[in-house]
């Protein structure tokens, strides 16, 4: 198997003296970094520590917004009007443009956190809002979509640039829809097993779900979750695995 996809993960999460997660090791391993953008997590302090870091280290640099709600991590619903949210998106995504700059960076890419991911990728009029507000300040943001969901009917229709992107640490539904973190196997904590399945689904062009359902999908992008306790040994297993079998690993 030849090919090339790009291994992000989620990161710049802590907040003032509380740390989350390893963020400058995992800097030696991902080739994208999605950095939250204050609303969810991270803070200006936070922010300008973790784009330096991921210049220096070559990776490239993503806006990771998501809903207000610190206390929450981002993982709590919210409705909002559609309008409110784009607004939302588009000051997450400004702040991300200043700090990055200011780095001696660019924010290349973008990619919504948590709920509000999980909304957008079963309503395509909500996703569509959240990029139509990234792409009002930043026209060649390339935007991360879950692969095969709603998010990735929102960029087709609005003929952005767009990566489909699926998860090493999370399990599938039969509809390309992740399982809800309340559920037992929601996550895959086991590393071996990660980078197994990214291997298959990188090889077959599909998402497998829990149930064994093959969903076509193009996969640019492979996401570790920068807050769990594996973190670090689910990314290095997956990016080992991957080019064990030939994959070559590079920033979109």
């Amino acid at each position: 198997m030849s090919t090339t996809v790009d291994l992000n993960a989620d990161m710049g999460e802590s907040f003032g003296p509380w740390n989350m997660g390893n963020d400058a090791a995992l800097l030696d391993i991902v080739t994208s970094a999605n950095i939250a953008c204050g609303f969810h997590a991270g803070d200006p302090d936070v922010m300008a520590k973790t784009m330096a870091l991921a210049v220096d280290r070559g990776v490239g640099i993503g806006a990771h917004p998501g809903f207000p709600d610190i206390q929450g991590f981002g993982r709590f619903r919210m409705h909002r009007p559609n309008d409110s949210l784009a607004n939302a998106v588009r000051y997450q995504v400004g702040a991300a443009q200043a700090m990055a700059r200011a780095a001696g960076g660019k924010v290349r890419h973008l990619k919504l956190h948590g709920a509000l991911a999980n909304m957008a990728s079963e309503d395509e009029a909500l996703a569509r809002a959240c990029y139509e507000g990234a792409l009002s300040v930043a026209p060649d943001i390339v935007i991360m979509v879950l692969a095969a969901t709603a998010q990735q009917r929102a960029v087709e229709a609005l003929g952005c640039a767009w990566a489909g992107e699926i998860f090493a640490d999370r399990a599938y539904n039969d509809d390309a829809t992740l399982v809800d973190r309340s559920l037992p196997g929601a996550m895959v904590r086991d590393p071996e097993r990660a980078a197994e399945r990214m291997v298959a689904m990188v090889r077959e062009g599909t998402i497998i779900a829990e149930s064994g359902t093959r969903i076509p999908a193009q996969i640019d992008t492979i996401c570790c979750h920068g807050d769990t306790p594996e973190a670090l040994e689910i990314s290095a297993a997956v990016r080992a695995g991957l080019e064990a079998a030939g994959v070559e690993l590079k920033p979109l």
